[in-house]
């Protein structure tokens, strides 16, 4: 509780029934800042939230974090320090630790006549802090600086060190960050030559055991997504009497970006329609230090005060999971959640995602959303794309749930217990299916992954080329993540148990089969033209019309999964598109040859997808935006 130096005045405002009683809502009053109306506003929405008014006057007023700590200063009788300026003694942070500051919002200045000067963007909390500091730096005094020249000042200082920390954050034992790119290399060249070498000599053989093992992968597949699906339509149980939440959590979104620029107007667009307390929401938009585009993109915009930049060093790698790790540090809430750059999310997600976490077991610490596509009528692609989501999201993984078996994470619209997250370490940085590895890193852990009801559409990719280097890039992650955690098959088979082991292994080692193998299962296209098939001689002719139903079978599967999701979806005019999937799903097969390649070539390069090519009519109708003006550079705070 501060005592302000100002004498009170004897106004008639505060003497009014409902009149603002707080020192902070007078002194802003007194400087014209906020007017009485939405003081009185702001402090009844403090004590119904229980949040802390700075915050309702930053995040929702636009008042400066500057004027704010003008203000807790004078009365507290402490200083106003910027750091950025006067730079703080680094042993005194050191001792302390950038991460620590930035998560209690304290920052060690200097040491002065036997006290050390605490720096604090948050006073009104600086009490609670105040043994643990006396227990390290001795005697301390209280000064007062601003939240953005915190985060600046810790940058400035350790971002280089916090940026090499966030390359390695996961175990070594737990990452791919040590992937031989070399030794894979090797290996596959061995088993292309070992290939080349036992099909010259008995082709007919070589041919055969390829052709079984794809037809048993084939054959799983279809088992697996039908009892998915049929698991889904059984009738789910009775919801559980929901948990009214009397305060809100707050929550940090990460939003990496790079190399954007169509999609900057209509991202900012979107996130303004939240229906969350901005006093309890922080928009981080990750970028890359060397990103001239996104960063001049931003530079030309006025951002929420609840929405900030932070600005990744250079260093080994450029992925997205090094930047989210990064930008984890700075992150001021309790739930993380992630947000792709084209990303439309439903205006209630996040009071959805609050309720989820409040209503369900403490072991569930990631809540899935759904994602959805707003451009399906694009063309046939992205009809496509939406189509196999819709099956993937609204079929296929809630029966995974209800299986009990690993869910594989969708990057976006994730949202974490930030503990458990950090407990983890995070995301493996080297990894560029970051997302299907923490899902199989949470279930190890014995944490649990819950699918939510809520839907964020985003772009389809509705460009061949590019939707085949967006595949290869997650299929050449399947194929690491399979590699990681199989280092130890029998220690995997311990933390996931029998069902979720093999589960995983038609997951990982299942898709990745299913694809590069596709060629052989086409070679039965043969039969219906008259053309021999290579195992004539070796199959019986009962055995092909066997197969036949094999393949029939796995169609219907697929098309009455297309057709359950599109449904849910809401878009049942594109059913009659999912009978063309199997002409869709042949790029996956050229995705995976360039993805296995790339293992042995560049397994940790992010082959970056282009946002806004194919915007909705309504986006495609606005006034392109002009040149970009000269980048200038982004503060971190």
């Amino acid at each position: 509780m501060f005592h302000f130096n100002q004498h009170k005045q004897g106004t008639d405002f505060e003497k009014a029934p409902g009149a603002p009683q707080d020192q902070l809502s007078r002194q802003l009053m007194k400087r014209s800042l906020i007017s009485y109306d939405d003081a009185s506003i702001a402090e009844a929405t403090a004590m119904q939230r229980e949040s802390r008014l700075a915050d309702i006057y930053v995040r929702s007023y636009g008042v400066s974090q500057l004027s704010i700590a003008d203000i807790f200063a004078a009365g507290a009788g402490a200083q106003l320090i910027n750091p950025v300026e006067d730079a703080p003694e680094r042993d005194l942070l050191v001792a302390y630790g950038p991460e620590r500051c930035l998560r209690h919002g304290l920052l060690p200045w200097r040491e002065i006549g036997g006290t050390t000067i605490i720096l604090t963007a948050q006073p009104d909390l600086f009490e609670n802090h105040r043994i643990e500091l006396t227990s390290i730096f001795g005697p301390v005094r209280m000064a007062v600086t601003t939240e953005d020249q915190l985060a600046r000042t810790i940058s400035f200082m350790f971002g280089r060190k916090m940026a090499g920390q966030a390359e390695t954050r996961v175990r070594q034992a737990e990452s791919c960050r040590h992937w031989n790119a070399s030794h894979a290399g090797w290996a596959g060249f061995a088993a292309v030559a070992i290939g080349g070498i036992t099909a010259y000599l008995t082709p007919q053989a070589f041919f055969a055991v390829l052709t079984g093992w794809a037809i048993l992968v084939l054959l799983l597949n279809t088992a697996l997504r039908a009892t998915a699906a049929i698991t889904n339509w059984r009738k789910p149980p009775k919801p559980k009497k929901a948990v009214i939440l009397s305060r809100l959590p707050v929550i940090t979104m990460l939003v990496p970006l790079y190399n954007e620029t169509a999609i900057a107007e209509h991202l900012l667009t979107r996130l303004k329609a939240l229906d969350y307390p901005r006093e309890l929401l922080d928009v981080c938009l990750i970028l890359e230090a060397d990103d001239v585009t996104t960063r001049a993109t931003l530079g030309r915009t006025i951002l929420p005060t609840w929405m900030r930049p932070i600005v990744v060093p250079t260093g080994t790698i450029k992925t997205k999971p090094r930047a989210m790790n990064y930008a984890l540090e700075f992150a001021r809430g309790s739930i993380i959640g992630i947000w792709d750059a084209e990303d439309a999310p439903a205006p209630d997600q996040l009071r959805v995602i609050a309720n989820g976490f409040a209503n369900c077991s403490p072991k569930t610490v990631c809540l899935q959303g759904v994602l959805d596509y707003y451009n399906a009528s694009a063309n046939w692609l992205t009809r496509c794309f939406t189509i196999e989501y819709a099956g993937w999201f609204r079929v296929i993984l809630p029966g995974f749930q209800t299986l009990g078996l690993v869910i594989p994470l969708g990057g976006t619209t994730l949202f974490f217990r930030r503990d458990a997250l950090e407990t983890l370490g995070g995301w493996d940085a080297h990894n560029v299916t970051e997302d299907a590895d923490l899902g199989v890193r949470l279930a190890r852990y014995g944490y649990r992954t819950e699918l939510i009801n809520t839907v964020t559409e985003e772009e389809a990719n509705g460009r061949a080329w590019t939707w085949v280097k967006q595949r290869s890039r997650w299929l050449k992650g399947y194929a690491i993540t399979y590699g990681v955690h199989m280092r130890d098959p029998v220690q995997l088979w311990r933390d996931l148990g029998p069902k979720r082991f093999f589960g995983l292994q038609l997951l990982l080692l299942g898709t990745l089969s299913q694809f590069a193998l596709a060629p052989v299962l086409w070679t039965f296209w043969l039969l219906p033209f008259g053309i021999d098939h290579p195992l004539s001689g070796l199959i019986a002719p009962w055995a092909f019309w066997l197969l036949a139903g094999l393949f029939v079978t796995s169609e219907l599967v697929g098309f009455a999964v297309a057709a359950a999701g599109v449904r849910k979806a809401g878009k049942s005019w594109l059913i009659k598109w999912a009978v063309s999937l199997q002409f869709y799903f042949p790029l996956a097969a050229v995705a995976a040859y360039k993805g296995l390649v790339e293992l042995a070539w560049k397994p940790f390069y992010w082959d970056k997808t282009a946002h806004g090519v194919l915007l909705p009519e309504e986006w495609q109708n606005r006034v392109t935006p002009p040149p970009l003006p000269p980048a200038h550079p982004v503060s971190t705070g």
